[in-house]
C-alpha cells in the first residue's frame, strides 16, 4: 500500500490530520491536471488552475462526506470528476444573465493557438458524458480523464488500472459516440 492510499485510508477513518498530510503529496499532480486542463478553455477564464485544485480538494476531502478510495488511482478519478463538476457549475454560472452570459467576448488578439471551449460546449459535453456514462462507463471516465484531466490515454489506462488496449478501445468507442452525440 502506498503512502497516498494510506493516507486516503486515515481520511476514511475520520482522522483530521490526514487530510493536511495528503495535499502535499498530491497537490503538484493535480495542479498539472488543472493547469493542463484550464489551458484549453476560453481565453480570459476567471478560474485559474490554483482555484480549481483547492476547491476540487476541499470537495475531495470533506469529512462530512466520508468517500472511500482503494488506491491512488481511484482518487485522481475523483479528482477528475470533481474538476469536471466544478467547471460544469462555472460553465453555468457564467451563461446566466447575472454574469454576462448573453454577452459576446471580442478578442483583441487574433493568436489563438487552439479553438476556444465555450460554456455551452461544456455543458453539451457533461449532458452526453452523463448518457455515455450509462452505455459505456469505461469510455466516459476516459473522456472525463483526458478532457476534464488533462491526462493522455495511457495515464487514464494507469489511473483506471485497465489495460492500455483496453483503454485504447474506450477512448476510440466514446469518441466516436461523443462525437455523434455532439453533432446531433
Amino acid at each position: 500500500m502506498t503512502h497516498v492510499t494510506q493516507i486516503l485510508s486515515a481520511i476514511e477513518q475520520g482522522d483530521p490530520s490526514a487530510g493536511d498530510q495528503l495535499l502535499p503529496l498530491v497537490y503538484d499532480e493535480l495542479r498539472k491536471l488543472a493547469a493542463k486542463k484550464l489551458a484549453q478553455e476560453t481565453p480570459g477564464q476567471t478560474l485559474d488552475a490554483t482555484a480549481l485544485v483547492h476547491e476540487a480538494y476541499l470537495r475531495l476531502v470533506d469529512v462530512e462526506k466520508v468517500k472511500r478510495w482503494n488506491s491512488r488511482g481511484h482518487f485522481f478519478r475523483a479528482a477528475a470528476q470533481a474538476m469536471r463538476h466544478i467547471l460544469v457549475d462555472h460553465a453555468r454560472r457564467k451563461r446566466r444573465a447575472k454574469h454576462g452570459g448573453d454577452w459576446q467576448r471580442i478578442e483583441l488578439s487574433k493568436s489563438v493557438s487552439a479553438r476556444p471551449t465555450t460554456a455551452e460546449q461544456v455543458l453539451a459535453l457533461d449532458q452526453a458524458l452523463s448518457r455515455l456514462a450509462n452505455q459505456d462507463p469505461e469510455g466516459a471516465a476516459i473522456i472525463q480523464l483526458r478532457y476534464f484531466a488533462g491526462q493522455s490515454v495511457e495515464e487514464a489506462a494507469r489511473t483506471m488500472g485497465i489495460s492500455r488496449a483496453g483503454a485504447y478501445r474506450h477512448w476510440t468507442f466514446a469518441r466516436a459516440w461523443l462525437l455523434e452525440e455532439l453533432s446531433a
